[in-house]
């Protein structure tokens, strides 16, 4: 059988074989394994579970190693198969238990265990030698009644372990550790046998011919296309082509063809190959099989096409992930702080709309663009309202995505074009009938009847405009949500440069959608009167232009502005691979954009309000220990900020699962029908990995809030013109490397002045220190001992 221990070796994954109980139990025993599953089972507030988890022990059931003990790109199966059962309810986890277990010997069960959370179940068991891995997954998966998690089918999974206990380790069979020496069978996902039944006579003897007069030439073949094995590249073309799901009986053919006209460019035209890798689905014939890869093979040959090129830029993300974030103790490798697609790499599958958003820029523009589509989602939902610290909120969103010039920004334009194409529709009708107007008025302007002017809803709005026309616009929407795009912010600093305090009054009252008055200046203006501003703006420009936008960083408009930014791009290689959105993915996103207008109401999404209270908690506890009073600001607007950008993605979710149900025009009729129907879906979007998307909009933002202001909102709090609490603050440091983290468990006053002068320098004084040390302990931080001492609790 194969037991492997997953090692590091200068940044590669290298496998140990485990050939003893004894040491196999010596290792899950260990008392850094035991502390680190009750602290993943039980963490504490501010605990990074994830990174918690990636220091956990890892290994693999299912191969044997490559020459130089390497597991990247093994093909080798070992005689055993590791499958994971995720995602398990609580009142199913006891009779699926048992139900394995009673099935032990007609599924050959070598080891069962409860995941690191708990929530789910690690199985081994012996290999069909004459099935590929993905066969035994499912042979197994049907024999237990239970789904395996689709995306570790691949024979180089690796497993997080947990103890050795009996509540952890549910079932280990020696056998599994008779031998590492298995026999090294095909992947091919039907045997000979299996094929010639398939087919008849000459037919299946030529096919058979074939293969053996190619055996020499497949056993050359690579199993992998420059180091990425070819079923993983398939399943992320599944992923990003077909909502990760394989195909079925009712699409197989076109679908195979059209994965074989792809995969053909990187198997080197090879037939055999390609019958090789590409799997048999949904009890697919192996002669129909073939005849697809023969008719991709017989079409005309061009240059790679860009789909599969962007699906071996994601799965190369992929793999770069995985390389840093397990490294020695489980820390990410500190260089991934600035790789550009760590945030893609973070992100589950995403919605319609919001995955078709990402593809057309690219992983590097990820972020940003979800940054920028957010606040034209909360336009077309306009109607929607969601609990956030118990008090119902619409999704007004503002948010400026920064980059120098040349980086890529113009590529967000066309993304936003598409979410807002049928509300600028509507918007032209309407600007026809005011065309209508103007001209009738210029034809009467003599009479004594003037046609009278009308007051129609135009929503996205120009920036480009002045305060007195812009609040007309706003108070003529019929209480909806208005829109504002430009490309170019420095068209609100120059046409707003007089009265840029307006702009941020109008835009700070329109977060909150708070009322908005404004009083006429002459007989032909109009007197403004909104009970409730809903207005969401986007801007791109350089950082510069941010700085000319936001003037102020004492009156709240920095902490209601979502930032993202643009990677550096100054010395990148100009790419074959430029991504323009196609369209197909501007169709996918008007169908999302077409469902949301229909979904209106107040919803209580308890889930996402728990997370929210989790991420500002341990933000908290984070800037208590190092005294960071600006980050800690800043935590506040961007938890609801966050919040509301989870509704808009959790929304088109639920349209996503509409049309993949009923179709664009069933899913249309169906929220007519049930008003409340997408009230019902959104409650179920809470799930695990939704949620994760969380932290990683809220980190986001927070750290770019404190990377574009954190020096100019100190300078502006520690201004002698500013007249509230003013406190010298200090250099950013990082959550690990905080005051309170560098002083030792008992420390006197002295030692944590001595720390604060270091870290804040000539600012620190002991009346501040004295503060510090209050405040931890009215935070239950620290206590003072009998000696003066204080004692870390």
């Amino acid at each position: 059988m194969s037991v492997f221990l997953i090692t590091m070796d200068k940044g590669r994954k290298k496998m140990r074989p485990v050939s003893t109980r004894e040491e196999y139990i010596a290792l899950r025993n260990s008392a850094t394994q035991i502390g680190n599953v009750a602290k993943i089972r039980f963490p504490q507030a501010g605990t990074d579970v994830d990174k918690l988890k990636r220091s956990l022990l890892q290994f693999n059931y299912s191969c044997l190693p490559n020459e130089d003990g390497s597991l990247k790109g093994a093909t080798r199966v070992g005689n055993s198969v590791g499958m994971d059962i995720d995602h398990i309810p609580a009142e199913e986890m006891k009779p699926l238990v048992e139900r394995i277990l009673a099935a032990k010997d007609e599924l050959g069960l070598l080891l069962l265990e409860k995941s690191a959370r708990g929530e789910g179940l690690h199985t081994a068991f012996k290999r069909h030698l004459g099935m590929s891995n993905e066969e035994n997954l499912r042979w197994a998966s049907d024999l237990l009644e239970v789904e395996y998690d689709k995306g570790a089918k691949d024979i180089t999974r690796v497993f997080f372990a947990t103890t050795a206990s009996a509540e952890d380790l549910l079932f280990l069979d020696n056998a599994i550790f008779d031998n590492n020496e298995a026999e090294t069978v095909s992947p091919t996902p039907a045997s000979n046998d299996a094929r010639i039944e398939a087919k008849s006579g000459a037919e299946a003897e030529s096919d058979v011919e074939s293969e053996n007069q190619n055996k020499a030439d497949e056993s050359a073949d690579a199993t992998d296309y420059e180091g990425i094995a070819y079923d993983r590249i398939i399943k992320k073309w599944w992923e990003m082509y077909n909502g990760g799901k394989e195909p079925v009986t009712n699409n197989r053919d076109v679908l195979t063809f059209e994965l074989a006209v792809n995969l053909r460019h990187i198997c080197g035209f090879k037939r055999s190959l390609m019958a090789q890798v590409i799997p048999c689905y949904d009890g697919f014939p192996v002669a129909q099989k073939m005849k697809c890869i023969d008719s991709a093979l017989a079409e005309k040959r061009t240059q790679m096409p860009k789909r599969l090129r962007d699906v071996l830029e994601a799965v190369r993300c992929d793999m770069m992930n995985e390389q840093q974030m397990l490294g020695n103790g489980g820390i990410e490798d500190e260089l991934n702080d600035e790789d550009e697609n760590k945030h893609y790499i973070s992100l589950p599958k995403m919605p319609q709309g919001i995955k078709d958003s990402i593809e057309a820029v690219g992983p590097a523009l990820s972020m940003p663009v979800i940054t920028a589509i957010c606040p034209a989602i909360g336009m077309l939902a306009t109607g929607v309202k969601v609990d956030i610290h118990r008090k119902m909120s619409s999704l007004n969103l503002i948010s400026y995505i920064a980059g120098d010039f040349a980086s890529g920004k113009g590529s967000i334009d066309p993304v936003v074009e598409a979410w807002t194409s049928e509300v600028k529709a509507m918007d032209k009708m309407y600007q026809q009938q005011e065309d209508e107007w103007r001209a009738k008025k210029r034809a009467a302007k003599n009479k004594k009847d003037q046609p009278e002017e009308p007051k129609l809803p135009v929503r996205c709005l120009t920036l480009n405009n002045t305060v007195a026309n812009l609040a007309e616009r706003l108070a003529n929407t019929e209480g909806k949500h208005a829109f504002s795009f430009t490309p170019e912010a420095d068209t609100v600093a120059q046409k707003w440069k007089s009265s840029m305090s307006d702009f941020s009054v109008m835009l700070r009252q329109a977060y909150d959608a708070s009322p908005y008055e404004r009083e006429a200046r002459s007989a032909d203006a109009v007197n403004v009167h909104i009970d409730h501003l809903k207005w969401n703006v986007v801007m791109c420009g350089t950082p510069d232009a941010l700085y000319r936008v936001v003037t102020s960083y004492t009156d709240g408009f920095q902490s209601r502005i979502a930032v993202a930014r643009t990677p550096d791009n100054t010395f990148s290689a100009l790419t074959e691979n430029l991504h323009v959105m196609s369209d197909r993915q501007a169709e996918r996103i008007r169908q999302i954009a077409h469902l949301l207008p229909l979904m209106e109401g107040d919803v209580v999404l308890s889930k996402l309000e728990e997370k929210g209270c989790e991420w500002l908690e341990r933000i908290r506890l984070e800037t208590v220990k190092n005294d960071d009073k600006i980050r800690a600001r800043q935590r506040f607007r961007i938890c609801p900020t966050t919040m509301r950008m989870m509704t808009c993605l959790m929304l088109c979710r639920v349209a996503e699962q509409l049309i993949a149900k009923h179709g664009l025009q069933g899913a249309e009729t169906r929220l007519k029908q049930n008003p409340t129907l997408w009230k019902e879906m959104i409650v179920k979007t809470q799930t695990p990995s939704m949620l994760e998307v969380f932290d990683i909009l809220a980190d986001y933002q927070l750290e770019n809030a404190l990377y574009f202001f954190r020096d100019r909102i100190e300078a502006a709090f520690t201004s002698r013109d500013y007249c509230g609490y003013t406190q010298n603050e200090r250099k950013k440091s990082g959550k690990n490397d905080s005051i309170f983290e560098r002083l030792a468990p008992r420390f006197t006053f002295e030692q944590a002045l001595q720390q604060t002068i270091i870290e804040k320098g000539a600012s620190a004084t002991r009346n501040s220190v004295h503060q510090m040390l209050k405040n931890w302990r009215k935070q239950g931080m620290i206590a003072k001992s009998t000696d003066s001492a204080f004692l870390k609790l």
